[in-house]
């Protein structure tokens, strides 16, 4: 026999008098209550009350509400409805007015509380989601401790005994005594008189009774009913914005230096996956900077697929050619496909040397870094700081810290505190947050990620168009350089020091460079001449003219390979040279040699040797035959799943209409008599439509598949029914012959 419903009603009861936008409230504030979508209210009703439900819901609760929730389970409202004015006392008298309400607000919400103010009910479940000892209060006791003698036991107590209790009563209830087995001691005569309870030989526990009885007028202890203080320190938009530009540009930098670098010594995979501890402490002496950032970095390549693992028995670490896709584009666009990367990111890179389970090292792109819910409380601590005006920091990183466990104390779980360090470091080398502010780019790529690029934009410090050209072969830029320059200065010169300035160096070997990709020596005096704030120094000059006067006095083909000069002194100079004896070289004409080597080869041997040579294509124009290093297909990566995605106001509303529809189906059926077995199923019918009463038919469609549906019968004839569903008010024809039971539906 059922249990009668308590007074409350039941939650399918209350949720079936609820409307439709608090249902779809529901929904949406608990997605997994639809997924799959329940069929009608009862389902929903209980898979509301399912302990791993339950446990999700209340990871979105601050302290307050989990204080009223504790409360509701102290008060046994699992099982009794209670009052609201129940919890209030139990929450003490420091609670501001409208909290209490609030929170049974929000509990109501996600259906964790149901009921009247008079009588409040709580699913179950709730009693596994608190703490063991709920409010710090240990078990209800019988005998002393739940008598009407208590307060005469309490008076009686000594001042060493009263310590004893207060201590406990504090929470948690439970301690530990060797000394409880001394009948003379203060816990052994507190045992004796039944204050105490044994649990085992050296634990002894304070009985719920006592506990609300010491605590007084408070009986729940100290409720954190304030949000913790930032204490927000203006640190200027302007300069916040500032600093974001330097350090986005500085990661792109950084990135680059990747890229090139495992281009040409790409690390090997790990065979346990992931990358090596060697391999990632050259990495970071690479891009000059630390193993902690170089890690994030690292990260951040995998994920935005500028670097994946080669094909192979052993594969290495690899630039993709969607490295080179993003080369291309200009800072802004660069920099927001590496923040959004970041922000979406379901890994934490903050593990990366720290030991898993099984006390291994975490390394860099291994599963072991791998959390699908980092994505959620990187925008958490995001959406902390944006609330802050615009250039406002908190005081420390432990206050905002602080803050985010008291809105939501169950996330983040032991990592919850170091998660906030960790997503502000790595925000700051990004330029997502500076001096521990968030920046104007990442406002944007929080709340609008549309307009991350123009934010940046306006962060960014305007591009110069000029360098300063030094007598010791060098190259100042006041700042960051046009793409146009920057690409060129990246081809004629090499990076010396790189910051608020960047210091590029001249070398033959850079000349050379240059005019290996086609530059000729007129092409980069006019460069210099043109981008140079100063005068072009003299020794530069004289460095362009002499590496160009030896380029490409040699021409190299395919014969497979050739080689030509119109200076037939140099030709013979070429294969009289010990160095070239194993090029294969032959003479087919004064001024032309051949050799069986691939044309890459020849060229590098000839310079190996000495010699400048230049590769031409069949026009005779200077051909680029630069290593740019190895390349890997990329591999697309979806972004991990945190949850079932969340519905919009359109879907919800069909699932409540149809959890409507399923829960009216379900109470007709509820309603309908026996099915007739004597009478005809034409007779009833007819009957049904001449006394417009609805009937429940079951029938078989055209596809051999079982239905039901119940009908207002408009019309029967002509070996079919028509008829109004009751459910969804629409006219549907069935066939007489499909029919297989019908029932009269009862008022």
């Amino acid at each position: 026999m059922n249990a009668p419903a308590p007074p409350g009603g039941t939650l399918v009861d209350w949720l079936r008098a609820q409307d439709d936008e608090t249902l779809a409230t529901l929904l949406r504030l608990r997605p997994d209550l639809g997924v799959p979508p329940p069929a009608d209210l009862v389902v929903l009703a209980t898979r509301a009350g399912v302990r791993a439900s339950v446990h999700r819901a209340c990871d979105d609760l601050d302290s307050v509400t989990l204080a009223v929730l504790e409360a509701a389970v102290v008060a046994d409202a699992d099982t009794t409805p209670v009052a609201a004015a129940e919890l209030a006392r139990l929450l003490g008298p420091d609670l501001p007015a409208g909290t209490l309400d609030a929170a049974l607000r929000a509990l109501r919400a996600r259906a964790l509380l149901w009921g009247p103010d008079d009588a409040l009910s709580l699913v179950p479940a709730a009693r596994d989601v608190v703490p063991r000892h709920p409010g710090g209060l240990g078990r209800p006791a019988s005998g002393p401790a739940g008598s009407s003698a208590l307060p005469e036991l309490l008076a009686a107590v000594t001042p060493e005994e009263r310590r004893v209790l207060e201590a406990l009563a504090a929470g948690p209830p439970i301690g530990r005594s060797r000394s409880g087995t001394d009948p003379d001691s203060p816990v052994g005569r507190l045992l004796a008189r039944g204050l105490l309870l044994r649990v085992d030989s050296e634990t002894v526990e304070l009985p719920r009774q006592v506990g609300l009885a010491l605590r007084g007028d408070r009986p729940m202890g100290q409720v954190p009913v304030a949000p913790p203080d930032v204490g927000a320190v203006d640190r200027g938009s302007g300069v916040v914005d500032r600093t974001a530009g330097g350090a986005a540009l500085e990661v792109l930098r950084r990135l680059d230096l990747l890229i090139a670098f495992w281009a040409h010594t790409p690390p090997p995979v790990l065979r346990s996956g992931g990358l090596g501890v060697r391999e990632l402490r050259r990495a970071a002496r690479e891009m000059d900077t630390d193993e902690t950032t170089a890690a994030l970095l690292v990260e951040l390549a995998l994920a935005a697929d500028l670097v994946g693992e080669s094909d192979g028995v052993a594969p290495d670490w690899v630039p993709t050619t969607t490295a080179d896709v993003w080369a291309a584009g200009g800072p802004e666009t660069r920099w927001s496909a590496i923040a959004r990367t970041w922000l979406d990111l379901p890994r934490l890179p903050g593990l990366i040397g720290r030991k898993d389970d099984a006390g291994r090292p975490i390394s860099a792109l291994s599963d072991g870094v791998r959390r699908p819910l980092a994505p959620r409380d990187r925008r958490r601590v995001l959406a902390g700081l944006a609330e802050l005006p615009p250039g406002t920091a908190p005081a420390s990183a432990t206050a905002l810290a602080d803050l985010l466990a008291w809105r939501a104390p169950r996330r983040g779980g032991r990592l919850r505190d170091e998660l906030v360090t960790w997503v502000l470091a790595e925000a700051t080398v990004l330029g997502v947050v500076a001096l521990d502010a968030i920046t104007g780019p990442g406002r944007a790529l929080l709340t609008d990620p549309d307009r991350i690029v123009a934010a940046l934009r306006v962060t960014l410090p305007e591009p110069v168009d000029h360098v300063l050209l030094q007598a010791d072969l060098t190259a100042v830029a006041p700042g960051p350089l046009e793409t146009a320059l920057a690409r060129e200065l990246d081809l004629v010169a090499d990076v010396e020091s790189a910051g608020g300035a960047t210091v590029y160096r001249f070398t033959e070997a850079t000349i050379r460079r240059a005019l290996d990709a086609g530059r000729s020596a007129a092409d980069l005096h006019e460069l210099f001449a043109k981008r140079s704030a100063t005068p072009v120094p003299q020794g530069l000059t004289y460095l362009v003219d002499d590496v160009a006067r030896r380029h490409g006095q040699l021409r190299g083909g395919v014969a497979a390979s050739f080689l030509r000069s119109d200076d037939e002194v140099l030709v013979a100079e070429v294969l009289a040279h010990p160095g070239t004896a194993a090029l294969e070289l032959r003479r087919i004409a004064p001024t032309v040699l051949v050799s069986p080597l691939p044309l890459a080869e020849l060229l590098d041997a000839l310079r190996a040797a000495g010699f400048s040579p230049a590769a031409e294509d069949t026009g005779g124009a200077v051909l680029d035959l630069s290593d740019r290093g190895r390349r890997t297909s990329p591999r697309r990566r979806t972004a991990a799943r945190t949850g079932p995605p969340e519905p919009d106001a359109e879907q919800l509303a069909a699932l409540v209409s149809r959890m409507r529809a399923g829960d009216a189906m379900a109470g007709v059926r509820r309603g309908a008599s026996a099915a007739t077995t004597n009478g005809s199923t034409l007779d009833m019918l007819r009957s049904a439509a001449a006394d417009r009463r609805s009937v429940w038919i079951g029938f078989v469609d055209a596809h051999g598949v079982s239905s039901e549906r119940v009908l207002e019968p408009h019309s029967v004839g002509g070996g079919v029914v028509e008829g109004r569903d009751a459910v969804d008010g629409a006219v549907y024809r069935v066939p007489l012959h499909r029919i297989t039971s019908i029932a009269a539906v009862e008022d």
